[in-house]
């Protein structure tokens, strides 16, 4: 069964990418290893199966990758959630300050209601901006925001602390760069 794949095997670890005194969590060999990837989407989705999800949101790109296999496994909607100018209907921005400058995500108006029960997905959790940006966005269409859910969180960052209360799930936890 998926329970005893170690997805942490699947990560690679590359230094000084993409700067000096960073180490890059690649997901890559996870995505290229199917049994691994379906790992990931099963214990997601087991996580979340009896919380009636009705929608998963997701910031490009790489949220994408896991938040729409998930969406498929329990029944929700997928919601996108993009860079400004790439949604093609009426949007709802959401502007946010990051250490060096500032940036903005949008989601279409009609994407989620304030009967909708949300879990946000991404690939990793770090500092939390991109993430607490989409959970601003979700709480303006007074949605449940049911949880937040990674596959790694870098928990030495205290992304978790920009999370506005909402429960946090990750697969993999690397305590220490």
């Amino acid at each position: 069964m998926n329970d005893s794949i170690d997805l942490k095997d699947y990560i690679r670890e590359i230094p000084d990418f993409p700067k000096p005194g960073i180490l890059f969590r690649d997901i890559t060999p996870l995505l290229a290893e199917p049994k691994a990837f379906q790992a990931v989407v099963d214990r997601l989705a087991d996580y979340y199966r009896d919380k009636q999800i009705t929608a998963i949101l997701a910031a490009e790109a790489r949220g994408f990758i896991f938040a729409a296999p998930l969406a498929l496994a329990l029944g929700a909607r997928f919601i996108p959630i993009r860079k400004p100018g790439k949604l093609p209907f009426e949007t709802r921005a959401f502007h946010y300050e990051l250490e060096y400058g500032s940036d903005s995500l949008e989601m279409h108006t009609d994407s989620i209601h304030s009967d909708d029960r949300v879990v946000i997905v991404d690939d990793l959790l770090a500092t939390g901006g991109t993430i607490s940006a989409c959970i601003e966005l979700a709480r303006h269409s007074n949605a449940e925001i049911v949880g937040c859910a990674f596959l790694i969180e870098l928990a030495f960052l205290n992304g978790r602390e920009k999370m506005n209360g909402c429960d946090v799930f990750s697969l993999i936890h690397y305590d220490a760069e």
